[in-house]
């Protein structure tokens, strides 16, 4: 996929808003609903360090969904849900905090340390 970090933003703030952007409706709030759920629940959330998308995540439909807290390797709440490419771009969307965030590398042996990072420092801003 070729995109642009003002492009992967917009997707991310549709499905943020539940399918909706620009005042235009896209997909349906069930349909947003039913893509950002766990549908692996109990097969998935391994605590196998070779386990994709990680502890604490389920897989959602094209997503990975975050379905415990403390269990996974950075910050983050339960609902959020996030892709991430092989080159290391990644966008997530929380609904808790009603964020959605873009990272754009192309560094396939450090993305995770990167986006971690990223991750991390992004939520540690966020006051209550």
């Amino acid at each position: 996929m070729v995109s642009t970090a003002m492009d992967y933003a917009r997707f991310a703030q549709m499905l943020l808003n539940g399918g909706q952007l620009d005042g235009k409706r896209l997909l349906s709030p069930k349909t947003v609903a039913f893509m950002t759920s766990d549908h692996l629940e109990p097969l998935g959330n391994l605590k196998d360090r070779t386990y994709i998308p990680g502890r604490g995540y389920g897989q959602g439909f094209g997503f990975y969904v975050r379905v415990n807290e403390g269990h996974a390797y950075f910050l983050g709440n339960v609902g959020e849900f996030y892709k991430g490419g092989a080159g290391g771009t990644v966008f997530w969307v929380d609904p808790k905090e009603d964020l959605v965030a873009v990272f754009m590398i192309t560094l396939p042996a450090l993305r995770n340390h990167y986006r971690y990072l990223i991750k991390s420092m992004i939520y540690q801003t966020i006051v209550e």
